[in-house]
């Protein structure tokens, strides 16, 4: 079992961002981790120590900005989730850092609670570039909470980076790359910029496009590129392809995304957060406000969460669509162990078609993407959804 607990908080919202974050002031944070901490509670009368005693694998701070909250807060969240679950002696515990909002006095609170692993959001090493979407850091100040981070004996460190941003051209962002292996992290996330409907940045190349000016972002070919000379820079300097998006170097696997790209149990904590256990999907409300009165009532969680208890075909579409995201891909001989069911009566004629349309390859029992399913992954996985 994993469990993330989700820290809505942020100094200002970036500009592609379209995840449940935003500013807040000391006093809805306050009443927010009191909030956190009994959620933590009810989970754990549940799942935890007082309950069915699942061990947990991995917890994982995300947002938001975590690392915005001062360390006593990450410090009491952390108690409060070893009072209440029994979590395994080499568990992976991970904060997201944001390099505008850490320094070394948190850091060193990181390390003394049990924090493990650290995820520190760059994006790119051109300040310029990290303008463009709204990031309050520059490279320097990066540089800064890595080799601080690497001082107080954090030896388990992912770096996040985007391509396709306004103004990037390839050899800026193989600069990034570049300049990003030469610190030697055991983990690089790289994902290509999405322009979500809502955020800042999606209407503000929708206002150029309409006024018929440039939007600055790189064409399609230099996206390409870009996502191409990414599998190459990396793979040549040690950090292996393991999921669509995310390299490392062998050993440093995220354990808590891998978890989720298994099937495996996890609870989520905080405004938005999702849990699934026992095949039942849970997604806690989205307003802070009413989020908060949870504190108020306890033993509430369970009635204030939207539930979906997961069908049969709902679990057999996930084991397809979460397992391709992975290198690896997906085990046939597992699939029909754990549904009882004949895989070719179930998927067999879409699994052919992806065959010979070069995008799937099967070797014995494991099915996996190729390059070019790589390249069209989401619709290679929907299919599995749609069928």
């Amino acid at each position: 079992m994993v469990i993330y607990i989700h820290i809505p908080f942020c100094i200002r919202k970036c500009y592609y961002c379209d995840f449940l974050s935003g500013p807040s002031d000391k006093e809805t944070i306050d009443k927010y981790v009191k909030a956190l901490i009994n959620e933590i509670e009810y989970h754990g009368g549940k799942y935890g120590r007082k309950g069915v005693n699942n061990s947990v694998a991995s917890i994982f701070f995300g947002g938001g900005t975590p690392s915005i909250l001062e360390g006593i807060y990450i410090e009491e969240i952390m108690n409060k989730l070893k009072d209440s679950f029994e979590i395994e002696e080499n568990a992976e515990i991970t904060i997201e850092c944001n390099p505008g909002t850490a320094n070394e006095e948190k850091l060193k609170k990181y390390k003394e609670i049990g924090i493990n692993r650290i995820s520190i959001g760059l994006q790119s090493a051109n300040d310029e570039e990290l303008k463009s979407i709204g990031r309050i850091h520059t490279y320097d100040d990066f540089l800064e909470v890595y080799s601080k981070a690497r001082e107080v004996g954090f030896d388990n460190i992912n770096i996040d980076l985007m391509s396709a941003l306004p103004n990037q051209t390839l050899d800026s962002y193989k600069n990034t790359l570049c300049k990003v292996i030469g610190l030697g992290p055991e983990h690089i996330s790289a994902y290509s910029l999405i322009l979500e409907e809502g955020t800042c940045l999606y209407e503000t190349i929708e206002n150029l496009e309409r006024e018929g000016k440039s939007t600055g972002l790189p064409d399609e070919d230099t996206e390409r590129n870009m996502y191409y000379e990414t599998k190459r820079i990396l793979e040549e300097n040690g950090y292996y392809r393991y999921e669509i998006s995310n390299y490392a170097k062998k050993g440093y696997e995220c354990r808590h995304n891998v978890a989720y790209w298994k099937r495996e149990d996890y609870i989520g904590v905080g405004i938005g957060a999702a849990s699934c256990m026992d095949g039942v999907r849970m997604k806690n409300i989205s307003d802070i406000q009413e989020y908060i009165h949870i504190e108020e009532k306890p033993n509430s969680c369970e009635e204030e969460a939207e539930t979906e208890v997961l069908t049969k075909e709902d679990k057999m579409a996930e084991f397809m669509f979460l397992g391709l995201r992975m290198v690896e891909g997906v085990s046939v001989k597992k699939f029909e162990e754990e549904f009882c069911e004949d895989f070719n009566t179930i998927y067999g004629s879409i699994t052919k078609k992806h065959i010979r349309d070069g995008l799937l390859v099967q070797n014995g029992e494991n099915i996996r993407l190729t390059d070019l399913g790589m390249d069209v992954s989401n619709m290679v996985m929907s299919s599995y959804i749609l069928c």
